[in-house]
């Protein structure tokens, strides 16, 4: 069929990643609802789209980092936990793959980074990595100042310090040693009142000697980057936003009460641009990192008030923390472990090797999936992360290639990823977080309320590419009355009562009248016209990661199918028109084919089903044949039987709690 020429392009392998979640916890709302249903749709749409043999959907436990080793110190401390903290983190792992399981995820491996199959592949490819970079020359070692609890005698990792985020404007609730949770990045000595979480006292700073990647040096080079994904439609425009940020020039904040001081002292200070519109703080702009570095310092010393704003700075590689990836000896710089930051955004290339491996293919086909222009990669993540995945990966990933590294990396040389971020999913209309004060509840306890497809169709819904969206799920509303609806079931609803309504409505009625065959006969035009624009708008919209407006189409086409049946089968019906039944029937029954592979990636047990009750093939949800009538699939059309649907059997199901309230 001869079909509109302007249609996206897709790659002849991809490489799906969703952001991995920490070895501490749970699964919490934001893992599920806000990253993994994203990616598994998408993952589950690339298989149908250019066949499930070129798609590789990776993630896994995040095993190490300070976060989980505070958290395991803590709860041992309580005890409330008696194991290792590889016990811990296993448990936590499991934990984690269970709900994704119960969600539908169909990822092909969720590793983990300090055990199992992946661990070897991980510290390997995490020390080959780490090498490159220093043997190309972008790793400079330095020593700086690291927290220091004098009371317990030891270096502090990044969550045993707590304190206010230095980067002006910032509205994090927590800052951490070198990080906020918001994902800003400083230096240590910038951390604005900073306390030991275990013993509440201010530390020392002594210093440590750790390498670091010069991720400072790339701003040209990822200024080439923003520049192309400003001509991607597909590219989230918050994220260049957010990403642009971090390439402007080093600059101070500095109170204007405290400009006189500054101009005072400014003999002693590095070259600066002083930029004075009048506002609450002037900005002091620098032309490299190390002279705001060295300023800062001399304005500290002279009692001067202020805050640093968002640039690159040296992005570290190792750190002192002993629970991490092992890491190379350099220069004689040994018993050093990887910060857990670098070592997972590289994490996915080792879990794609281990993959390969497990289905007794040669690991380092990972090449094929990474470095070739005839594949991508599309990485699924929060808003919070968008540091670490955007400048910090794409820089490292660039450093790869050699000494003069270039935006286009050439075939063999990792190719750049494409990233795929959303916005936070609020609850109540407030930033949830599973360590904050607003406490969302768990995506296993969601799974008491609804089912794992209402939830799934929800989430894409909420349109996060946009926006922060509050999640609001009645069950879980004190505000809520009994007479009010639940806004998590608006999408729910079209599957389990326009969408269920139309398939039963249709083999029900072959049932009665055709001996539960479909009829043969040639499509009406009015319905191919509508079904085939809507083909070719889903991928449009999937090509660009519109989910909310992938929602949108599907709630109009099924809608209208269901339109179309009551109408003209109430006519066939009232006139006893036997031909016209017969047309409305294969009609629907075509409509239903559309809906069910359009459907297939949100909602995949429902439209299993379907295709099982069709009795045909899994060829059903090729995109190859994605035009092609129902009888296409049948061996003899007009012998073909569907399988036999018994009363009151539901294709879409509502969870046993919303029969319940609604009887």
């Amino acid at each position: 069929m001869t079909v509109d020429s302007d249609r996206p392009k897709f790659p002849k392998r991809a490489v799906v990643t969703a952001g991995m979640p920490y070895g501490n916890k749970e699964l919490h709302l934001g893992h599920i609802g806000g990253v993994f249903v994203h990616a598994d749709t998408f993952a589950r749409f690339l298989r149908d789209r250019i066949g499930k043999e070129n798609v590789i959907f990776v993630s896994g436990t995040d095993c190490y980092g300070s976060p989980i080793l505070e958290n395991y110190r803590q709860l041992v401390e309580n005890g409330e936990f008696k194991g290792t903290i590889d016990e811990f983190v296993q448990q936590n792992h499991k934990l984690q793959k269970e709900i994704l399981d119960k969600y539908y995820i169909d990822i092909n491996l969720f590793a983990a980074s300090s055990f199992g199959p992946a661990a070897e592949n991980h510290r390997k490819f995490s020390e080959e990595f780490i090498t490159r970079l220093y043997e190309n020359g972008h790793l400079i070692k330095m020593t700086t100042s690291q927290f220091y609890d004098p009371e317990v005698g030891m270096f502090l990792n990044g969550r045993q310090v707590v304190g206010k985020c230095p980067i002006e404007g910032c509205k994090s609730e927590r800052a951490y040693a070198d990080e906020c949770s918001l994902g800003h990045q400083y230096m240590p000595q910038d951390l604005i009142d900073p306390r030991s979480t275990l013993t509440g006292k201010r530390p020392e700073m002594r210093d440590v000697t750790n390498w670091y990647f010069r991720l400072d040096g790339f701003r040209d080079l990822l200024v080439q980057w923003v520049e192309r994904l400003e001509s991607d439609e597909s590219a989230r425009k918050f994220m260049i936003k957010s990403i642009k940020e971090f390439l402007e020039p080093p600059v101070i904040y500095v109170k204007r009460e405290f400009l006189d001081v500054v101009e005072k002292i400014k003999d002693k200070l590095p070259d600066f641009t002083l930029i004075d519109e009048g506002k609450s703080s002037a900005v002091m702009s620098f032309d490299k990192l190390e002279k705001r570095e060295k300023a800062s310092l001399i304005l500290a010393e002279n009692g001067v008030r202020f805050r640093t704003g968002k640039t690159l700075v040296p992005f570290r590689i190792t750190g002192n923390v002993e629970w991490g990836v092992p890491a190379p000896c350099i220069e004689g710089l040994d018993g050093l472990t990887v910060w857990v930051w670098p070592e997972s955004l590289w994490a996915p290339i080792s879990f794609t090797m281990t993959y390969l491996e497990m289905n007794n293919r040669d690991k380092n086909e990972w090449k094929e999936w990474w470095c070739s222009k005839d594949s991508q990669v599309y990485q699924f993540l929060g808003e919070d992360n968008v540091y670490f995945y955007g400048p910090a990966e794409m820089a490292m990933f660039m450093a790869q290639q050699g000494k003069n590294p270039t935006v286009d990396p050439p075939e063999g040389q990792l190719q750049l990823p494409k990233l795929i971020v959303n916005n936070h999913i609020l609850f109540m209309n407030q930033k949830a977080s599973s360590s904050g004060s607003i406490k969302p509840p768990s995506a296993r306890d969601l799974l008491e309320y609804y089912t794992p497809e209402q939830l799934r169709a929800h989430f894409l819904g909420l349109g996060l590419g946009i926006r922060s969206v509050s999640f609001q799920p009645k069950p879980f509303n004190p505000s809520a009355s009994e007479k009010d609806s639940d806004p998590v079931l608006k999408e729910g609803n079209l599957l389990t009562n326009v969408f269920n309504r139309a398939v039963r409505s249709c083999f029900y009625t072959a049932q009665k009248y055709t001996d539960g065959k479909i009829p043969v006969r040639k499509i009406s035009e009015e319905v191919i016209k509508e079904s085939n624009e809507t083909i070719l708008e889903y991928e449009r919209l999937m090509a660009r990661f519109e989910f909310h407006q992938v929602m949108n189409l599907m709630d109009t086409y099924i809608r209208n199918m269901n339109k179309y049946w009551s109408k003209m089968i109430r006519e066939a019906d009232t006139t006893n028109n036997e031909e016209l039944r017969l047309q409305v029937l294969a009609d629907t029954f075509h409509m239903v084919r559309t809906a069910a592979v359009l459907m297939h990636p949100i909602a995949p047990k429902g439209t299993e089903m379907i295709r099982e009750y069709l009795r045909v093939g899994e060829e059903l949800w090729s995109w190859d044949r994605i035009f092609d009538p129902i009888y296409e699939f049948m061996e003899n059309p007009e012998e073909h039987k569907l399988k036999f649907l018994e009363p009151r059997v539901d294709f879409f199901k509502k969870h046993p709690s919303q029969i319940c309230q609604n009887e």
